[in-house]
């Protein structure tokens, strides 16, 4: 018996996307400062930065409760998180009145599924590894 094996699988999912959201911060800092771009992006960090990580460490509790009914791979239980978050996403920018910029409808058919192509590649590797590590895997 695994004690507290879902406070260890919400800290194993919750890993990735803390680790990535300081470099994309970083990325909307160098294009405001360094380039000059004037995106009133402060306004939807603040969704990635306090939503995202939370629902990694709940969806990752969710893939270790059901793995045994549903024998669903890890790789395609992260897949699914995009068609969440895309959603809420879209809801946020047209809550705080924020434009999307006119080349976004361009590039989605290619984006789209690179998303889930690297979403399905870091939960199939780094949080499928992060399980074993925590010995939850």
């Amino acid at each position: 018996m695994n004690p507290h094996k879902y406070l260890r699988a919400y800290m194993a999912g919750l890993l990735v996307p803390t680790l990535a959201l300081p470099v994309l911060v970083l990325a909307f800092v160098m294009e405001r400062y360094v380039f000059g771009e004037m995106l009133p992006i402060e306004r939807v960090m603040i969704f990635p930065m306090a939503f995202v990580p939370l629902l990694w460490g709940l969806w990752n509790m969710l893939y270790v409760a059901s793995r045994a009914r549903t024998h669903l791979s890890i790789g395609i239980h992260g897949a699914i998180l995009p068609f969440l978050l895309a959603p809420l996403g879209i809801l946020l920018t047209l809550a705080l009145h924020f434009q999307i910029p006119g080349f976004a409808s361009h590039i989605f058919p290619i984006v789209a599924p690179v998303g889930l192509i690297l979403y399905y590649l870091l939960w199939k590797y780094v949080v499928h590894f992060l399980n074993g590590v925590l010995g939850i895997g």
